[in-house]
């Protein structure tokens, strides 16, 4: 039933549409214009409506692209190392929501300053951050801004934290001449003002520095001088001026003025060249006339590379007095002269060799104590060549090795400041005092003297004092010797232990009242020490006393016997009886 039903209602579906699609049919073919006219409006309608889509799109796209820039403008201040601070007024062409100014303070300045409010600070909030001074000044400023358009710009103080804040205020117009906004930035500029005042300060310090140095070479009793590059005088000082007879630095400089000879030549133009061309100090003596004065001056030129460029050798140069060194020097050389002269007539054996090692002069004396011919000395031998003379002649004190005697006698040269004494112990017995002395000109004076028969003299009369002193030592009686001045000059084994004394203080060299101090021990019974140590020393330095007794606390007889020796000492001595 149900499949009749449903093949009924398909028949009749499809009955309905064929009559439809016959009636549209009819109805195109009865009013043909009607469908055109239809069909164009619907073509017009599409063809708007695709215009109209277009204009959406490009709308869309050109407002997305003024947001973005919009964005890229808001970031890019926000980017910006200066915070800012916004009065925005509402815009008067438009009906602006905004009736009022609104206030807007960037994320930097909120940063720079330390608010906590943040974006949401008010103008007052902002203030606050100010001393009192600082804030009514600031507020002047903004009301010139906002009525009459006056921009600013000034420095301000930060209470908290403390910095130094640039401020600068201007107003925003639009090319419609509508105001969009007054802008105040805010820059913090600590930095550069502690780099400012760091670097007034290095400046400061370094003028202070220039003014010594130019009150140092001012100040320099000679005149010194710089050279560039070119041989040209760069610097001067006060003393060069004097040298010149001008005043100004400058006209000095400028016209490239020098100190001239007596001949009217530079002093040390040339020089300065020599130094550059041999890149090492050159100096000279010249003759200068200086109001009226003629004197003998020396002229340094001191090469150095400017700035440490390899490339630029400047010079630096001085001219220093010499006359009175000049004076002397000739004194010296006229006194040296006569010195010679009286040296050369004396016994003693010596020669001068100067600071290049070579004999100046020498007396015959030198020759005759060396066996040295005339010729030899007079063709200027060093005392190199003539170690090697004494050496043929074996007239050299025996040594191992020639090469390092030779390098340590040329040494003295440079390391005897003042006279020193040896002995040269010759192969042919006999014994030379040699005393070398610095030369004022420069090298060594040899003085030579033959002290073989004073040392034979010297050691028989040690020998002589050896066997007197063994023979005392060798005696039973103690026996002491004090010599002229009262000190105790000898004394024997017996002595020591006859009074039981300690060597030591026998060495310390005691007086004649102190030795029989040290003999008090053995006399503790006596009554009084002072009458009978006064009665013994008179006794004994009394030589004409033939002797005294002396009686021990232990018993023993002491016999004292005193005796005035030729060279006026005086020997005691104790015997035991």
């Amino acid at each position: 039933m149900l499949f009749y039903i449903i093949e009924s209602q398909n028949k009749q579906w499809l009955l309905c549409e064929k009559m439809n699609k016959n009636l549209l049919i009819d109805m195109f073919y009865a009013a043909p214009e009607f469908w055109y006219v239809l069909g164009g409006v619907f073509l017009i309608m599409l063809i708007m409506l695709c215009v109209l889509s277009l204009k959406v799109l490009k709308a869309r796209q050109h407002n997305y692209f003024l947001n973005r820039d919009r964005e890229r403008y808001a970031e890019t201040l926000y980017a910006s190392k200066d915070g800012y601070f916004a009065f925005v007024y509402p815009d008067e062409n438009v009906n602006d929501p905004r009736q009022s100014i609104v206030e807007h303070c960037s994320r930097r300045l909120a940063v720079i300053m330390n608010m906590p409010q943040g974006t949401s600070a008010s103008f007052e909030d902002i203030l606050k951050n100010f001393y009192k001074d600082d804030a009514k000044k600031i507020l002047k400023y903004v009301e010139l801004l906002r009525e009459d358009g006056v921009s600013f710009e000034d420095d301000f103080e930060l209470k908290n934290p403390p910095k130094r804040l640039r401020l600068s205020g201007s107003k925003i117009n639009g090319l419609d001449g509508n105001t969009y906004c007054d802008m105040i930035w805010f820059r913090d500029i600590s930095f550069e003002i502690n780099r400012i005042a760091k670097l007034e300060l290095d400046k400061n310090t370094a003028l202070r520095q220039v003014r010594k140095y130019e009150d140092l070479i001012n100040n320099i009793p000679y005149p010194v001088w710089l050279r560039n590059e070119s041989l040209a005088l760069e610097i001067i000082n006060k003393k060069y001026m004097d040298f010149v007879n001008v005043n100004n630095p400058a006209e000095v400089l400028g016209e490239g003025i020098e100190i001239n000879n007596v001949t009217g030549e530079s002093i040390s133009k040339s020089l300065a060249q020599e130094a550059r061309s041999a890149n090492r100090p050159q100096s000279h003596l010249v003759t200068v006339i200086k109001n009226g004065e003629r004197l003998c001056m020396e002229a340094y030129e001191t090469p150095f590379h400017f700035e440490q460029d390899l490339n630029q050798i400047c010079t630096a140069g001085a001219l220093i007095d010499r006359t009175e060194l000049d004076s002397l020097k000739r004194d010296l050389k006229a006194h040296q002269g006569t010195q010679l002269e009286i040296l050369g007539a004396l016994d003693k054996a010596f020669a001068v060799f100067d600071s290049k090692f070579i004999l100046s002069s020498y007396n015959n004396a030198f020759g005759i104590l060396w066996k040295l011919e005339p010729e030899w000395l007079e063709s200027q031998p060093t005392y190199a060549m003539f170690l090697d003379m004494l050496h043929d002649k074996k007239l050299l004190p025996e040594v191992t090795d020639l090469s390092a005697f030779k390098d340590a006698e040329q040494k003295a040269f440079s390391s005897i400041i003042e006279p020193q004494n040896d002995y040269l112990f010759l192969p042919d017995g006999r014994t030379l005092r040699r005393v070398r002395s610095p030369n004022p000109l420069g090298g060594l004076v040899f003085a030579y003297e033959d002290v073989s028969d004073n040392l034979a003299t010297t050691r028989a009369y040690n020998l002589l004092k050896l066997v007197q002193k063994e023979s005392l030592n060798n005696l039973f009686d103690a026996v002491v010797i004090f010599s002229s001045d009262g000190r105790l000059n000898f004394y024997n084994e017996a002595y020591i232990k006859l009074w039981e004394v300690e060597e030591s203080f026998l060495k310390h060299q005691p007086g004649i009242s102190e030795l029989i101090e040290s003999q008090r021990p053995f006399f503790r019974k006596a009554e009084d020490w002072k009458p009978l140590k006064e009665d013994i020393l008179e006794h004994i330095i009394d030589v004409t006393t033939p002797k005294i007794e002396l009686i021990r606390d232990d018993g023993e007889h002491i016999a004292v016997l005193s005796k005035t020796l030729p060279d006026d000492s005086i020997m005691i001595t104790y015997q035991k009886l």
